[in-house]
Formats: structure tokens, sequence, C-alpha cells
């Protein structure tokens, strides 16, 4: 027998009836209709908000809040001066240049160098903020620390 659409049918056994709810006691789900006896979720409507624990004390506001949460913090991306040595003399190191030379991994946060060891090439550092002992190092290096907005 060729198969078109006036002959499809879907899989013997695939496809069940609706289950009506509430309609008399031989459907084994009346009175009730399987929600059990009285209470809060056994009437229509109710749907209980993320972390209910039925009047409970709540599990976030059980466990103890510590310490002070800066709202306005800059997180800063680090480098150091010392690993800055690997790009050849005359470079211009920009944000960029760090993410895809493996130093950093990804422009998330704003980008900080810090003096850690000492920098023999002298190169042109883009970033968000230096500390002064790194500033000092570029330029004795002969480089320049450029400040990126």
């Amino acid at each position: 027998m060729a198969v078109n659409l006036s002959n499809l049918k879907p899989p013997r056994g695939s496809r069940h009836r609706k289950v009506r709810v509430g309609r008399g006691i031989g459907s084994k789900l009346g009175k009730t209709a399987g929600k059990g006896n009285k209470g809060q979720k056994s009437r229509k409507g109710y749907s209980r908000r993320p972390g209910f624990e039925g009047g409970q004390m709540p599990l976030r506001r059980r466990i103890p809040k510590r310490g002070f949460h800066n709202p306005t913090r800059v997180e800063y991306a680090v480098v150091n001066v010392e690993s800055l040595d690997i790009f050849p003399a005359g470079t211009t190191v920009t944000p960029e240049l760090l993410i895809s030379s493996g130093l950093l991994r990804q422009v998330r946060a704003d980008i900080k160098v810090l003096g850690d060891g000492e920098l023999k090439n002298s190169l042109t550092v883009q970033a968000h903020k230096f500390s002064k002992s790194a500033e000092e190092k570029i330029t004795r290096a002969g480089g320049k620390a450029e400040l990126l907005s």
C-alpha cells in the first residue's frame, strides 16, 4: 500500500487520550482531582515562588552574611612588567596583543600593569592603569606608558 497524505496515521500506542480530571468517582480522579485534601497546594491558581520552603525560613535568609560588598569595585586583569619582555623592542603592547599572546584570557576587565620583575625591551604599553614602579621601569627601559580611558 502506498503511503500518502490521505492515509497517514500515527503509530499504534503513540497517542493517548487526554486525562479529564475531576469528572466523577468512576474516573479515579474525581472529587479532589488527585490533589489530596485541603491546604494551599490543593487550591486553584496556586504557584509557589522559587526558594519557598513552606513558611520555614528560606536557606538564603538563614545563612550568615559577612563583610562588605562594594558595588562600585573595579576589577583589574593584572600583567607584570617582566612578562612583557616576550615582545620585541619597539612594539606597541595593546590589550588585544596581550590576549592573542596568551598573557590575558579576555578583555572583560580593565588592565593594570604591575612592576614585578625587570623590563629590558623598550615598549609602548597601553593599559587602563599602571603602578608607580611599573611606569618607572617602562620609562627606564626607554618605553612609554599610555593610559587608556
